[in-house]
This record gives structure tokens, C-alpha cells and sequence, in this order.
């Protein structure tokens, strides 16, 4: 009976080709002034006082002699996938907050803002794992028709992380968004024991298809023994020899057609080094069955203000200025250059898996503000830099300071929009960095005499100087700390003039103010994807007599130079494809739940409605769904709840 009543609209969806369905509220819809009394981490409202100008200051007018070839360049990186570099890494136990409530309910906000990667980069890769994975089990059937539910673990692990039920819905979330934007997936096989549970490969080789591009064999291995999912005594070799059991059994497995789309070791630089596992013999023994190889890193925690560990709480305060230096992601990326050699030498991608600006959450005013913009801009160039192929930035619910975009709660879904984060913005600014045609290569420039708040690259693309990139780390309301910088290029080989992006906030402090060439998405509660404000490319003149290009960057700022006027990434705004809202959940009653019911993980609360939690604690440098019967298609479920606004939302 269920089935008939939805038949219908399930093929006036098909017939109709609408995009999605989304729970929030409709665009048309303006958001209400409410705000939450005790709002969760995701909307924090902290701002840190800027760290003080440097003493002594750094030269502000410098010199920056480029090379117009890149086979004159020294140390420059391997040719990288392009401007796909910066993906997205989801917990588990949160992709309902992410994506949408299910495969029927997407976020359109998620859609738009992914789109607008797409058009600079020509597609966007998204991981759904992480700690919650490893307990991760298909279910057929969770009550309510919920797509995830979350029950205890049993984990020891500092973020207490749970254990996920799903269903094959969540499969038909995933597809449903490949069929609308190029978004390519990797989800993880769960790792908390031997007996493995492969239907997440099964299933998701034969719904997703080419759109999954690899299955992550173990989340941290290297904290195993101490969260107790294995022995004291567990070592590299021991995570090499369970990693031969495991593809011996997927050989074995007729339903998982691709044999050789694992990714690993992803061990979190913490007990072990990426050396002592490829000291095992790896690299060699299994780069046949791999996608890739991969590790995961943060610079920091925040385990002991979140989850209350009994150790010393870090005050954001005063660690902030770590995140405004360069020399700060050089020390985060330089452990990593020989194992990102490694896997080049194998012909295999190296991907940092899951970063971010800190683990359990990230810090109050750090994560979330135009510091960490920069600081992610910075990070990601030296990632690539380093060869790193790409680097997934994670996501950890409504309790995180760091996520790149969060939802509105669940009880405010029907009047506010959703916040963006600030690290949003770098992805956008690396897409345009590298572009589309797959050959660009980058170069630390050891900029302004290696100042460590002034650091600059350059991209080349197809063999030739495309694009500077600038950053001023330095806060200077004055603007006696805005920089001057004189670019030249060998044989005289400086433009008429070059067109100038800028990313650029009020301080490195502010959250909300951020613009990217004069466009922005919002502040709290009022993002739908879509960007406000007029595009504003700044034409800078160079003096071709002298080979000079001056190129102004406020303090604190970002510039992106483009060398050649003809770039198409100068003209990028809002991505063409956008979509709207077609149907609009229940505006009366909302769901409460008595906090005490609730597990953490990663300080991410949640429910077994939706609502549900994240983790990872390392890595620190010291229901079935309608779709299951009705797959592939986008499902409008008023004649189920009798509780949706339907219209007819086409992307346009």
C-alpha cells in the first residue's frame, strides 16, 4: 500500500527530471531573525583577537623574479588532477547532516555549493567514512524509514565513537547526487574486526559504479591498540597481514566485481610512521590492489574541551598565531614528502584522507575564521607542493568549529538557511588555482626572503606560468602591513596586465565578512549555495619596460594573479547548474530528544533520527529507503507524510 501511494509520484519525478527534494527551507523563503539560545558548535560565535603585528615586521615592497617555463623551474610538483584537489571527508554518523535527511530529501545548499566547485574544477571527490565507519553495519530496515541510526560501539576511543546502521539508501543518497554533479565517492570497509562485512563494497560497486573510486581498508590503524579494537601488541605487520586476509576474501567474492580499488594505510602519523608500515613490504605486496595510498593528519586537537579527557584544555588563543605562519604547514607536509615519492614512484595517487585544522572539532575562533581560510589556502598548495594528489577536508556535525558548510538544526530548519565555514572559501580559491586541465604543477617561491607570514607559489599549467598565488598572514587594521609585490618573469616575459582575485576579510579574525572577488555567500543561517555581491576582478597594469607587475595584497589577504588575460577562470561567479527547492518538510512539530540519550563522537551529538554524531581523535602532531525499492530516481514523498510543498524544481 505504502508502494502505491508513492508510485505516482515516483514517475511524475521520473517523467519530470526534477533535481531533488530538500528539508529546509524553500529559497523563496525568507529566513527568520531566530537564532538558537545555545546554539552548537557549528555557529559559535567566538572571535579571537588578532595576534599582533610581528617584531620585527617583514619587508612590506619586495621582489618576486618568476620563470615563464616550467622546465626551468627547480622542484616544482607532479603534474596534479587539477582543481579537484581539495575534496570533502564526511563521518559517517553525520552524512544526514551533510547531504540531506535521505536519498528523496537532498540539501539543496550541499548542491549548489558543490556545483560551484564543479564549474572551476570539472568535479568534486567526497569521502563518507571516517572512525564511525569501522563499526559501520547494513541493515535492511531502521524505524521510521530513517536512512542511519547510531548505537554504542563499545569503543574506549576518546570520542566514544558509535557504531552506524544504515541501509542501501544511503548507497542511492550518494547516486542520486552523482546523477546531478560530477561528485566521484570513496567509502570504507568496516576494520573493528576480521570477520569483515563487505557489503558496503558490494553494494557500492554495483549502485555506484564508476562514481566509487575506492574503498578505504582501515581508518588509523595505528590507533587500533589504543582504543582497543585490537591487542597492545598490534603492529604494522600485524595491520599488513589483516590487509592479505582482506583481499583474499574480496578475490573470493563474486559480488565485488573491482578487486583492486583499496586505499591505505591511512595511518594518522601518531603511534606509527607511514614508514614502518611501507618498512612492511606494502607498497609492493598490494599496490596491484590499490586505488591509492593514503594517510590522515591534523595539526592539533581539541579532545580535552570537547570530551573533558582530564588533560590540560589548549585556550585557542593563544595557539592561533600557529595557524598565520607558513612555517607551520611546511612542518605539517614535510613528514610526508617521502611517502608522497613513494607512492608516485608506484603510479599510485597519495591522498591526505582526512585533515583539517584540528581533530574532535577544531578550536573556537581558529576553525572557523578568515585565519583558517588562509591557513587552508597555504595548507592545501603545500599539500600539493609535496605531491599529494589530493587532501579531503572533514566534516564533524553540528558540534565541530571546522566544517566547510553545516545545515541548520533540525528545529530551526524551518526558518534559517545554512552557515557557511570558512575553509569553504580556499576550496573554491584552489579550484581556481588549478583549473581543468589536469596538468597543473606548483612551486613554493620561498617568497619575500622566506617570511614566514608572506609566502607565495606558482602554478604553471601545460608547461607555462598560469597564475601567482599571494598570502599575507599578518593583521593590520593600519594597512601599514599591506605588501607591495613586484613580479617579474624571465626574457621580459611580463603581460600588458594581469587580472587580480582577492580573497579578503576586515581581519584574520572575522568569521562571517569573508569575500571571494567581491562575492560571498552569507553569514549564519543565511547560505542557500548560491553567491551574493557582483563579481569584482581587480586589472592591475604592469610596466612592460621594466618586466614588472606590482601587485598590491591587504593585510591580512589573499591574491590569485592570473598571468594570461585569457584564463577562463577569471570569469568564474556562481556556477551555471544551481537548483531549488521542490518540496518543504513539516512546519509544526518537530522532533526534541532529552540530551542524556545522546552518545558523542568527536563531540558531535546525535539522535537515531538523523541527527547523528562524528569522530577522530588522532592524528596530531605530538529503513532502506524508498529508493532501495525504487532505485536510481529521486522520490517526492507527500502522499507518504502528507507534510511537503512539492513544485516543480528544475535546475537552471
Amino acid at each position: 500500500m505504502l508502494l502505491a501511494a508513492v508510485a505516482p509520484l515516483y514517475l511524475a519525478a521520473v517523467a519530470g527530471a526534477q533535481v531533488t527534494v530538500y528539508g529546509q527551507a524553500p529559497l523563496w523563503q525568507t529566513a527568520s531573525a531566530a537564532t538558537p539560545t545555545a546554539s552548537p558548535n557549528a555557529y559559535n560565535d567566538t572571535v579571537l583577537a588578532p595576534p599582533p603585528v610581528p617584531s620585527p615586521p617583514p619587508t612590506t615592497n619586495y621582489n618576486l623574479p618568476l620563470l615563464k617555463a616550467s622546465t626551468s623551474v627547480a622542484n616544482l610538483s607532479i603534474p596534479h588532477v587539477g582543481g579537484s584537489f581539495f575534496g570533502f571527508s564526511i563521518e559517517m554518523s553525520v552524512i544526514s547532516q551533510v547531504l540531506g535527511k535521505n536519498s528523496s530529501l537532498l540539501g539543496v545548499p550541499m548542491l549548489n555549493l558543490i556545483s560551484n566547485l564543479q564549474e572551476r574544477s570539472g568535479g568534486v571527490l567526497i569521502r563518507l567514512g571516517g572512525n564511525t565507519q569501522e563499526f559501520a553495519a547494513l541493515v535492511d530496515h531502521i524505524d521510521g524509514g530513517h536512512t542511519f541510526a547510531k548505537v554504542d560501539s563499545g569503543s574506549t576511543q576518546t570520542t566514544k565513537t558509535p557504531a552506524v546502521l544504515y541501509t542501501l539508501d544511503m548507497f542511492y543518497m550518494a547516486s542520486n547526487i552523482s546523477s546531478m554533479l560530477n561528485v566521484k565517492w570513496f567509502l570504507g570497509i568496516p576494520f573493528n574486526d576480521t570477520n569483515w562485512r563487505l557489503e558496503i563494497a558490494e553494494y557500492g560497486q554495483q549502485i555506484l559504479g564508476d562514481n566509487l573510486l575506492g574503498l578505504q581498508a582501515g581508518n588509523e590503524p595505528d590507533f587500533y591498540a589504543t582504543f582497543g579494537r585490537r591487542n597492545e601488541s598490534y603492529q604494522p605487520q600485524d595491520y599488513f597481514g589483516e590487509i592479505a586476509t582482506l583481499i583474499q576474501t574480496i578475490e573470493g567474492n563474486p559480488k565485488i566485481p573491482n578487486k583492486n580499488m583499496l586505499i591505505g594505510p591511512s595511518v594518522a602519523t601518531g603511534p606509527w610512521t607511514p614508514e614502518q608500515v611501507w618498512a612492511t613490504g606494502y607498497i609492493d605486496a598490494y599496490k596491484a590492489n590499490m586505488y591509492c595510498f593514503s594517510v590522515e593528519h591534523y595539526p592539533n586537537n581539541n579532545c580535552a574541551a570537547n570530551f573533558n579527557t582530564g588533560q590540560a584544555i589548549i585556550d585557542p588563543e593563544t595557539i592561533f598565531p600557529d595557524y598565520l605562519n607558513h612555517g607551520g604547514v611546511q612542518n605539517l607536509v614535510n613528514p610526508y614528502i617521502n611517502s608522497a615519492n613513494l607512492a608516485t614512484a608506484a603510479g599510485k595517487p597519495f591522498i591526505m584522507f582526512e585533515t583539517n585544522t584540528a581533530s574532535c572539532g577544531g578550536f573556537a575562533g581558529i576553525s572557523d575564521s578568515y585565519g583558517a581560510s588562509l591557513w587552508a589556502i597555504d595548507y592545501g598548495f603545500q599539500l600539493a607542493f609535496g605531491n599529494f594528489t589530493h587532501a579531503l577536508l572533514h566534516f564533524g556535525g553540528q558540534n565541530a568549529f571546522y566544517n566547510p558548510f553545516t545545515a541548520p538544526p533540525t528545529n530551526q530548519s524551518t526558518f534559517n538557511e545554512w552557515t557557511l565555514g570558512a575553509v569553504y572559501y580556499s576550496t573554491l580559491v584552489l579550484a581556481e588555482a588549478f583549473g581543468k586541465t589536469n596538468t597543473s604543477q606548483v612551486v613554493d617561491l620561498q617568497a619575500n626572503a622566506a617570511s614566514p607570514y608572506t609566502p607565495g607559489y606558482a602554478i604553471y599549467e601545460q608547461g607555462t606560468l598560469s597564475k601567482v598565488a599571494l598570502i599575507n598572514y599578518i593583521s593590520d587594521a593600519t594597512g601599514a602591513s599591506s605588501l607591495l609585490v613586484s613580479v617579474s618573469v624571465d626574457t621580459g616575459g611580463v603581460p600588458a596586465s594581469v587580472r587580480v582575485k582577492y580573497l579578503t576579510s576586515d581581519s584574520v579574525s572575522t568569521k562571517a565578512n569573508i569575500a571571494w572577488a567581491g562575492q560571498y555567500f552569507g553569514g549564519k543561517f543565511q547560505v542557500d549555495g548560491r553567491f551574493k555581491g557582483t563579481l569584482n576582478v581587480t586589472t592591475v597594469n604592469c610596466d612592460q619596460t621594466a618586466n614588472v607587475c606590482r601587485i598590491p595584497v591587504p593585510s591580512p589577504g589573499f591574491a590569485l594573479v592570473f598571468m594570461n588575460s585569457a584564463d577562463p577562470m577569471i570569469a568564474e561567479s556562481q556556477a551555471q547548474k544551481t537548483f531549488a527547492t521542490t518540496a518543504r518538510t513539516r512546519t509544526v512539530n518537530t522532533v526534541t530528544v532529552d540530551p542524556t540519550v545522546l552518545a558523542t563522537s568527536n563531540g558531535h551529538s546525535a539522535d537515531i533520527r538523523g541527527s547523528l554524531g562524528s569522530t577522530t581523535h588522532g592524528s596530531i602532531s605530538s529503513t532502506s529507503g524508498m529508493n532501495s525499492l525504487l532505485p536510481g530516481a529521486t522520490v517526492l514523498l507527500s502522499a507518504v507524510l502528507g507534510a511537503f510543498v512539492v513544485t516543480k524544481g528544475f535546475a537552471r
